[in-house]
């Protein structure tokens, strides 16, 4: 889905490569109970809801900012199975029922406390957990070892053509690192 279709306002969003990517990384099934930690506008929690139409998602989104824009893209999409949670994770993940599927767009410095809670709540849940900058990706590197869990980690850099003149340049995007932690892989070492 394009990005122009959203709500966006000064909140980050994850961008429509990424959230590609991170969607297919998921393998959303049609049911269950999906959550999108660090929801930012919701637009990964928005096509997660548009895929799984007989299951649920919950945006999770510390700033009101947020949950503002999570609720107006939620109305655009005309979504019913989509709820906004405003708090900061972990602790607004407890009171929810366990997850089929987790997407971490931002953990606030608390991914190692979020990847526990989940993993508590549904050891088989699948994780996919989009990292950008270098400090986040030591700490889920130094999880993995630590809790000897594997995971499967694909670095994206994406770069958009941008006017200049009579010419097309190629401007490059920030890389994203995307760790998908699958149910059963946990086991001696990481592949990080």
């Amino acid at each position: 889905m394009k990005d122009e279709a959203f709500i966006r306002g000064k909140v980050p969003m994850t961008k429509s490569e990424v959230r590609a990517v991170a969607l297919s990384k998921l393998e959303l099934p049609d049911g269950g109970i999906a959550y999108d930690v660090g929801a930012g506008t919701g637009s990964v929690a928005v096509e997660m809801a548009l895929s799984m139409k007989h299951g649920h998602v919950y945006a999770v989104e510390e700033k009101e900012e947020g949950c503002e824009l999570i609720r107006q893209n939620k109305e655009r999409f005309g979504l019913h199975n989509l709820t906004v949670v405003q708090g900061r994770a972990p602790e607004a993940l407890e009171g929810l029922p366990a997850p089929d599927r987790v997407f971490i767009g931002g953990s606030r410095g608390e991914l190692a406390e979020i990847l526990d809670l989940v993993r508590e709540k549904n050891p088989s849940a699948r994780i996919v957990a989009n990292v950008i900058s270098l400090e986040t990706l030591a700490v889920i590197t130094r999880y993995l070892q630590e809790r000897e869990t594997e995971a499967e980690v694909v670095s994206i850099q994406v770069a958009r053509a941008k006017k200049l003149g009579a010419y097309h340049l190629m401007e490059g995007q920030n890389p994203v690192w995307l760790i998908t932690m699958e149910p059963g892989k946990g086991g001696k070492g990481c592949c990080i």
